[in-house]
C-alpha cells in the first residue's frame, strides 16, 4: 500500500500543487491522518461494492446489456456492457457473488453480442462490419435513438470482452473465451478509418463516417491498442505513430503533461492497463510514461479546483474534479449568482482547459476514478464525501454531478462513470484488472506494434486458457 502521508509531503514541497493557504493542505492531511489502514479499506470497499451494485440492478435479465443510466427509459449502452463484463468479473474475486453466476452473465451478455444481427441497414440490426452502436434497446440488442455506430464505445466493450476472456480461465468456461474471441476477430478495423491514417469515431447508415477521428490525446488509446493487437482485421502496424502525431505537452495549472480537459480521457484506457513503467516513443521523447501523465492530470485538476478561476460555489481541496456528466441545465436553467447571472449545462464534457466548460459542476467519478493516481489527494475527498454529503449517495453509489451554485445534486447515475470508479478502485487495491490484463495476448500484441517497451511489457506473459 502506498504510504500517503509521505506523498502529500512530497507533492506539496515539490511545487506539483501550486502554494496555496495552509488551511488546504491542513483539510488533505488531516483527513488522510484522521482515517487508520482498516478504516481506509472498509471506505474502499463500500464505495467499490455500492458502486457495482449499478451494473446489478441496471442490467436486462435476458439480455445482460447495461443501461446508460438509471432513467426507466434508458436504452443500453455498448460500452456500458464493457464496464459491466469487467465489473462481476471484479465482483466474484471480492466474493460478492459466486464464480459461476459471474459467469452466466457474462455468458448472457457476450451471447447476446454475439448473436445480434448486423448489417448496413439502421433498422434491426445490432451493428456493422463488428461494431456496435452506440445505444442499442435494453430487450432486443437492436440499435435504437438513431445513434451512430460508435468506434470508442465499441472498443470499451471489448475491453472487458478481453478481460472476461483472461479472467474466466476454467475448463467449463472455454465458451466464454470463444466468444470473446469471436466477438474481437470480426471487427473491421481497417473499414473504420475511412481511407484515413486514423480511426474514424463512428459511423451512420444515414450519413457515413463522421468527419472526426481518433487522434492526439484521449480516451480511444485502447481502442488504437486493441486495433493494432487483434488476430482477425487488424488497424496496419504504423496507426500508433498518426495516433499519436499531434500529441505536445503543455504547462496547466502547475503540471507538465499532455493535457485533455475532462478527467474521463486520463481514466477509461488506465482502467485494462497498466502504463506504469512502460513506454511508447512518445513518452519516451516527454521523459514520463502515461501513468505519469495521468497523475499529473489530476493533480492539475486539484490545483483547478483551488484557484476556481469562475469562482462558482463547493470549489476546494475536499470538492474537486470535472469531466463528462450530468450537469443543472435539464432542470435549471440559470440562476443568480454573486450579483450575476449564469447559465448551466446538461449533459457537457466539463474540463479544465480554456477550450472546456465549467458552470461549476464536480462529478465523482472525476476525482475517485483516478485513486491510483494521486491517492494522497484523493482519498481524503472521497472520505469526505462519504461522511459530509449523504445527499450525493445511492444504491447505485455517487450521484453523476452535483453543483452547489445551483443547489443541485443529480437524481441519475451513468454507467460510464461508475463503472471506471469500480475498476480503478479494483487497480489501486490489488492491480487485479491490470494484471488479468497483462496475460492478453491480443493487447500485449496492440503494445508492441504501438512500440512499448520496458516493464512488464519486455517480460512473457504466463499462457491463460487458450491462445486465440
Amino acid at each position: 500500500m502506498i504510504r500517503l502521508a509521505p506523498l502529500l509531503a512530497l507533492v506539496l514541497a515539490c511545487g506539483c500543487v501550486a502554494a496555496r493557504p495552509d488551511w488546504r493542505q491542513a483539510a488533505v492531511q488531516g483527513e488522510l491522518q484522521a482515517m487508520s489502514a482498516p478504516a481506509k479499506d472498509a471506505l474502499l470497499d463500500e464505495i467499490e461494492r455500492q458502486h457495482f451494485q449499478f451494473f446489478v440492478r441496471n442490467s436486462d435479465p435476458v439480455t445482460g446489456l447495461t443501461k446508460d443510466r438509471t432513467t426507466a427509459a434508458s436504452a443500453a449502452s455498448i460500452a456500458c456492457t464493457g464496464f459491466a463484463l469487467t465489473a462481476y468479473g471484479i465482483a466474484a474475486k471480492r466474493g460478492w457473488i459466486d464464480r459461476a453466476g459471474a459467469a452466466a452473465f457474462t455468458r448472457k451478455v457476450l451471447g447476446t453480442l454475439a448473436k445480434a444481427p448486423m448489417g448496413p441497414g439502421g433498422q434491426g440490426v445490432a451493428g456493422y462490419k463488428g461494431f456496435y452502436y452506440h445505444f442499442l434497446d435494453m430487450h432486443t440488442g437492436l440499435r435504437t435513438w438513431n445513434c451512430e455506430l460508435s468506434t470508442v464505445d465499441t472498443a470499451l466493450m471489448l475491453a472487458g470482452a478481453r478481460f472476461a476472456r483472461n479472467f474466466y480461465d476454467q475448463p467449463e468456461e472455454a465458451d466464454i473465451r470463444n466468444l470473446a474471441d469471436q466477438l474481437d476477430g470480426r471487427v473491421e478495423w481497417p473499414w473504420a478509418m475511412a481511407g484515413r491514417p486514423v480511426v474514424s469515431m463512428g459511423w451512420t447508415p444515414e450519413k457515413g463516417f463522421i468527419p472526426a477521428s481518433w487522434e492526439a490525446y484521449n480516451e480511444s488509446m485502447i481502442l488504437v491498442l486493441l486495433g493494432l493487437g487483434t488476430a482477425g482485421h487488424p488497424l496496419p502496424d504504423g496507426a500508433w505513430g498518426p495516433y499519436t502525431a499531434k500529441v505536445k505537452p503543455e504547462l496547466l495549472y502547475g503540471q507538465t503533461h499532455v493535457a485533455f480537459g475532462p478527467q474521463f480521457g486520463h481514466q477509461y484506457s488506465h482502467g485494462w492497463v497498466d502504463f506504469r513503467g512502460i513506454q511508447d516513443p512518445v513518452a519516451r521523447r516527454l521523459g514520463w510514461d502515461w501513468f505519469e501523465n495521468s497523475r499529473r492530470a489530476t493533480l492539475a485538476q486539484f490545483q483547478y479546483a483551488q484557484q476556481n478561476p469562475k469562482g462558482w460555489a463547493g470549489y476546494g481541496p475536499l470538492s474537486w474534479g470535472l469531466t463528462a456528466c450530468d450537469g443543472p441545465g435539464d432542470v435549471i436553467k440559470e440562476a443568480d449568482f454573486g450579483g450575476r447571472r449564469v447559465k448551466f449545462d446538461w449533459y457537457a464534457a466539463r474540463g479544465i482547459t480554456p477550450a472546456d466548460p465549467d458552470d461549476g459542476t464536480i462529478a465523482p467519478t472525476a476525482a475517485a476514478a483516478s485513486l491510483p493516481f494521486a491517492p494522497e489527494i484523493v482519498l481524503p475527498t472521497l472520505a469526505r464525501w462519504k461522511r459530509d454529503r449523504p445527499d450525493l449517495w445511492g444504491p447505485d453509489g455517487w450521484a453523476d454531478g452535483y453543483n452547489d451554485t445551483a443547489k443541485w445534486v443529480d437524481k441519475d447515475r451513468l454507467g460510464i462513470d461508475q463503472g471506471p470508479i469500480v475498476i480503478m478502485l479494483e487497480n489501486y487495491r490489488s492491480g487485479f484488472v491490470w494484471d488479468v490484463m497483462k496475460h492478453d495476448p491480443v493487447l500485449r500484441r496492440g503494445l508492441a506494434k504501438a512500440g512499448f517497451t520496458g516493464g512488464w511489457v519486455s517480460s512473457p506473459a504466463e499462457k491463460t486458457g487458450t491462445s486465440p
